[in-house]
């Protein structure tokens, strides 16, 4: 594991009181991790979530977690479970959940990497749960995004055009003689797309692109 650049504070959320105390317990005296009481989970910014099996009132939990957290940069949840439906996959992302792992691998070697690289964003998913999410965002663009002109970015596909011409260092006239679209449609597109995501300028809209991947 590469050396973390800051601390990164933890939770642990469990039911059983074995697995509240032995879950920190394998933590503790990691120089990268931080230790809060459950009491002060919101503040975390990687929430250890332990079951043992993950139901409909188990995701609703996370959601009450995510939306309840008060994390700075935004809480990130690390799912440990020794059941998980992979059709609940989506559902526990859009919830937060980064990473998932079984319970078996939650020995510090496998739990504290995976803590980490939560912190800086960075996924987890078993081989198996990968493939399933890959199929499910398939279908998404297919059936959902693509009718409507849309693309997982968040872009419409208009959005994208125009982003990758602005990124170019293309003008308005020239972007709307490309596209053959007139210059109002052009500008229409940028604000559209600046205000809804809150872009102060065609720099920052381009950041963003390239961040999403939409370039």
């Amino acid at each position: 594991m590469e050396p973390a650049t800051s601390t990164v504070t933890v939770a642990v959320d469990a039911v059983d009181p074995i697995t509240r105390s032995g879950v920190p317990a394998v933590l503790a005296g990691n120089q990268n991790i931080r230790l809060l009481p459950e009491s002060a989970k919101a503040a975390a910014d990687v929430l250890v979530f332990v079951r043992g099996v993950v139901t409909d009132e188990t995701l609703a939990e996370i959601r009450d977690a995510r939306d309840r957290a008060t994390a700075p940069d935004g809480q990130r949840i690390v799912l440990v479970a020794d059941q998980f439906r992979r059709t609940d996959l989506m559902i526990a992302i859009e919830h937060g959940v980064l990473a998932i792992l079984p319970r078996r691998e939650a020995v510090a070697s496998r739990l504290i990497p995976v803590i980490v690289h939560a912190k800086q964003g960075v996924a987890d998913l078993p081989p198996q749960l990968q493939g399933q999410l890959l199929s499910q965002l398939d279908r998404l663009r297919r059936e959902v995004l693509e009718p409507n002109g849309l693309t997982l970015s968040g872009l419409a596909a208009r959005e994208q055009e125009v982003m990758r011409l602005v990124a170019d260092g293309l003008g308005t006239a020239d972007i709307a003689e490309q596209l053959k679209y007139s210059e109002r449609t052009v500008k229409n597109i940028l604000y559209g797309m600046m205000n809804r995501l809150n872009l102060s300028n065609r720099a920052h809209a381009v950041a963003y692109a390239i961040r999403v991947k939409a370039i």
